[in-house]
């Protein structure tokens, strides 16, 4: 199953954030403000083109319990992953 990560879903308080057209040099600063700018209970859908391991393991130690990643899609070239602000 293919999840459109350029289709909007606002109303339902989940922000589409496409990494993939993003400069690599500039992902973690546009990543991390992006969730800065959430509130809690709302959810950033990330999409990138590889697992992102290494920034999973920044946010876990920036947000720690203040955020859940949840992995919506792990195909190939086509990673989407639910982060979800659980306090502000």
């Amino acid at each position: 199953m293919a999840h459109d990560c350029a289709l909007p879903t606002y109303s339902a308080g989940i922000y589409n954030f496409d990494a993939r057209g993003i400069a690599k040099r500039f992902r973690h600063a546009a990543i991390f403000g992006a969730l800065a700018a959430l509130e809690s209970g709302e959810t950033m859908r990330f999409c990138n083109d590889h697992d992102p391991l290494p920034l999973l393991a920044q946010l876990n130690g920036h947000f720690g319990s203040g955020i859940k990643i949840d992995y919506v899609s792990r195909a190939p070239g086509e990673i989407v992953i639910d982060f979800l602000i659980t306090s502000s």
